[in-house]
């Protein structure tokens, strides 16, 4: 065969060379041209529309159902006389209103400090080698992870003036039974104690992690330089927890707010008014005394508290995570 022939053949069994035109549509093929760009700007909102319909039909909907309930007079979930501001006049001059703010303030006083300082004293001794150290941590924790309901019923068979264990403990030795739960003078600080126990854990934990991040260098450098152990942790850890401190503090104040099994299955709110606390006198006002309107007030009232502390939670968060 002739030159010629041979490179006539070898031109025609050669595969022709690619273009830039079609590498750019293969590429465009396999990314899905324009149509996969527009399922890309989809695929966001097609994950966040779920967790968005859940808001809306359990936040959102009922918060302004409850504004609209809040300027009428009805007893049910219905049609309701207006009434304009009159629910919001009759707060002012509550006095039952004014007992539940009291109460929740000393509820929220006397469960948070104390949360706070018994979960940081064991997070100190539990950050130590110690034998049996995870089962101590779990035990401890167990309480928060129990239902509420499970924990009031429980607590109330302990303390129960009759059989309860606690008097029974008392009786042993030689000491007089206390009304627990069916006096004004105790109810609220046996609700405080309960609570105190089912929050622990949850303070060991976060200060567990506060501790464990501190770099054990400082606390070297601090023994060399003479500190001893209680000006090591008054000097240097105290400080190095105080961001951790403030976001404890807001979300312990939220959750006291919020509390309202326990006190709910223990004392229902009594003996009286003792243990009335905000959360439970809204409860009371709908479907114990049929005030829906007023209850619906008094329920944006703890709303607008709640956001308060959830904002100031926020800016603690933004300032702990600006400190790292």
């Amino acid at each position: 065969m002739s030159p010629r022939g041979e490179t006539l053949t070898t031109t025609l069994e050669a595969p022709p060379a690619a273009s830039p035109t079609a590498d750019v549509a293969r590429a465009t093929s396999r990314t899905g041209g324009p149509t996969g760009r527009r399922r890309g700007r989809w695929a966001p909102y097609l994950f966040v529309g779920p967790a968005g319909l859940l808001f809306l039909a359990f936040s959102l909907v009922p918060i302004v159902i409850a504004v609209a309930l809040s300027f009428q007079d009805t007893a049910t979930l219905g049609d309701g006389q207006w009434v304009g501001a009159d629910n919001y006049r009759t707060m002012l001059s509550d006095p039952l209103l004014r007992t539940a703010l009291l109460n929740t303030l000393v509820f929220t006083v006397g469960t948070v400090p104390t949360a706070m300082a018994v979960g940081l004293a064991l997070a100190v001794a539990l950050n130590r080698p110690l034998p049996g150290r995870g089962l101590l941590r779990a035990l401890f924790f167990v309480p928060m992870v129990a239902a509420g309901v499970v924990v009031g019923v429980i607590m109330s068979w302990i303390f129960n003036p009759d059989y309860g264990v606690a008097n029974n403990a008392l009786r042993a030795v030689g000491l007089d039974g206390l009304p627990w739960l069916t006096s004004p003078r105790t109810a609220m600080l046996t609700l405080v104690l309960v609570v105190v126990w089912t929050r622990i854990g949850f303070c060991m934990v976060i200060y567990l992690g506060a501790l464990q991040s501190i770099p054990s260098e400082l606390r070297e450098a601090a023994a060399i330089d003479g500190a001893s152990r209680w000006q090591r942790f008054r000097r240097l850890t105290v400080p190095m927890l105080a961001p951790t401190t403030s976001i404890l503090l807001i979300l312990n104040v939220v959750f006291s707010l919020q509390a309202f099994d326990v006190i709910y299955v223990m004392t229902g709110g009594g003996p009286g008014f003792s243990t009335t606390v905000l959360i439970q006198y809204v409860f009371r006002s709908a479907f114990a005394d049929a005030r829906m309107g007023y209850a619906a007030a008094l329920g944006l009232l703890l709303v607008l508290i709640l956001l308060v502390f959830t904002l100031l939670r926020q800016r603690a968060t933004k300032k702990a995570e600006e400190l790292l």
